[in-house]
């Protein structure tokens, strides 16, 4: 979708005729995500395996029997509500859903790539009401084994009479060129309510239609049950960066953190970890612009594929490995996320102890934290190497990362007194971490059959079906352009992601570790 000019022409040459039915369209779709929100059963079934909503197909059609049109064949309907409070006003929160900037950031690990081909208001610019704005977004899972979502949606913000905001998307697939769409999103969006003390209340609804025969096995139970890009998955990413936000603008450091970085300092560690992991979350998706070159695959046990990049600085290679590992996520992002047991699988440490130098932790929970690690590796003439490394672990219910990236201890030092973050070449490597794996696997964690998935096969977030993760390193190499994959190069990452894999699952699997 990104780089056809056709599509873009196509859009911002339309006629006034036409973007005034645009405009009728997206009023048309707002009418049905306001009652898909607060309306209770039976158009939504509460599901306590996964915690979440699903929609009642038969009440929805019977609710909303003209909609955006019948269903394509061969899609199947993904639809979840979820709902919660946030720690970030009212106004700040529509503006973050309309710029499209600031929602690429907040929503890194979801959205990869999204762009506003055109935007208008029909009401105060200053506040949104009334704006609405066509726009083209690829969605993402951490994994090269489910392909990206592409979508082509206008995104229409009115604010309600109760001093309530709606935000809504709604398809204009039809307008896009080519074979049948793979993807169209009903409806979306969420309404958002003013709360006490800077915080806002949300209410998501995600509803799409997707085709699912090209996710890999090990990831069909995962998309198959909805969670994969449901709202509960948007609501607690939300929930999960309002709190990352709130904590680095706090003045008062949790207790832990050391004083030697700025305020200012801090805005930019913040926004360095932020490009940090949208590079990793962005560098392991299935995109049709990442050629991948599956290295090994055991069928539902691991998959390792390799990417090459070939830039300025020379070539880059990315290894990830997509694996299920019958321990709970919780169990193996807090292995990933301890210090004291990096050299366990982290070869590249050489065994050395890797000290905190500084960290700054989530005011409400400290899983989620951005750190600054001394490395105490020496490089190949004995010299100790000039480099820090920069590691954000922040987790949630339907997902969690530990990612990490070396940098030069020069660009860091001028990154903590508020230099600009935008100038520090960044590599990241490490580790998400998401709830579920094949479902016949469920009985070798729950031997008393305790939350299991129900009968409709739908994946439990509870952790107890263990853990789909996906690794991934980047590594520099020579390359010229068009040139194959070295040999040597890539046997090298290749047993640097297996060797790690493999000290990961016999620590995680050895029995002197409690769950």
């Amino acid at each position: 979708m990104f780089g056809r000019g056709g599509i873009v022409q196509s859009v911002t040459r339309r006629s006034e005729a036409d973007k005034q039915l645009i405009l009728d369209f997206a009023v048309t779709a707002m009418e049905e995500l306001i009652p898909m929100a607060q309306l209770n059963e039976p158009l939504w079934i509460h599901d306590f395996n996964s915690s979440t909503e699903f929609l009642n197909e038969m009440e929805y059609l019977r609710l909303f029997p003209r909609g955006v049109g019948p269903k394509p064949p061969g899609l199947t309907s993904e639809a979840s509500r979820h709902t919660a409070v946030v720690v970030m006003n009212q106004a700040n929160l529509v503006e973050t859903l309309m710029d499209v900037n600031q929602w690429c950031t907040m929503f890194s690990s979801i959205v990869s790539r999204a762009v506003t081909l055109e935007a208008h208001s029909t009401g105060v610019a200053a506040n949104y009401d009334g704006a609405f704005q066509v726009m083209s977004a690829e969605f993402q899972v951490p994994t090269p084994l489910v392909p990206i979502r592409e979508s082509l949606f206008v995104r229409y913000c009115k604010q309600q009479q109760d001093a309530m905001w709606a935000v809504v998307d709604v398809p204009l697939d039809d307008l896009r060129p080519g074979p049948t769409v793979q993807c169209r999103r009903r409806p979306s969006g969420c309404l958002i309510q003013d709360m006490p003390n800077g915080c806002s209340k949300v209410t998501w609804v995600e509803h799409v239609e997707a085709d699912h025969w090209d996710v890999y096995d090990l990831y069909k139970p995962l998309v198959n049950s909805g969670l994969a890009f449901s709202a509960k998955r948007w609501v607690s990413t939300l929930e999960r960066q309002c709190e990352r936000l709130a904590s680095a603008m706090a003045s008062n450091y949790p207790s832990g953190d050391t004083g030697i970085i700025t305020p200012e300092g801090k805005k930019s560690l913040l926004k360095l970890a932020d490009r940090m992991l949208a590079n990793f979350c962005g560098n392991v998706t299935a995109s049709p612009t990442h050629q991948w070159t599956t290295l090994s695959s055991r069928g539902a046990e691991v998959c390792v594929m390799i990417r090459q990049i070939v830039s300025n600085a020379g070539g880059i290679l990315i290894v990830a490995a997509s694996l299920w590992l019958p321990i709970q996520p919780k169990r193996v992002f807090d292995y990933l996320r301890d210090g004291s047991t990096r050299s366990e699988w982290d070869a590249l440490s050489r065994g050395a102890w890797v000290p905190v130098m500084t960290h700054i932790t989530n005011i409400r929970d400290n899983s989620n934290s951005i750190l600054l690690l001394r490395d105490n590796t020496q490089n190949a003439i004995g010299n100790q190497n000039n480099n820090l490394i920069l590691q954000e672990c922040c987790t949630d219910p339907t997902g969690s990362y530990v990612i990490y990236a070396p940098v030069n201890i020069v660009a860091m030092n001028l990154i903590l007194t508020g230099g600009d973050p935008n100038n520090v070449v960044i590599m990241p490597s490490g580790f998400a971490i998401l709830p579920g794996g094949p479902q016949s696997r469920s009985e070798e964690l729950n031997p008393q059959n305790e939350a299991t998935p129900n009968e409709q096969g739908r994946v439990g977030e509870s952790g107890n079906n263990g853990s789909l993760m996906t690794a991934a390193f980047q590594m520099h190499v020579p390359s010229m352009p068009n040139s194959p994959l070295s040999l040597i190069s890539t046997e090298t990452v290749n047993n640097l992601i297996a060797l790690t894999v493999r000290k990961i699952r016999a620590a995680l699997s050895s029995e002197n570790r409690a769950p």
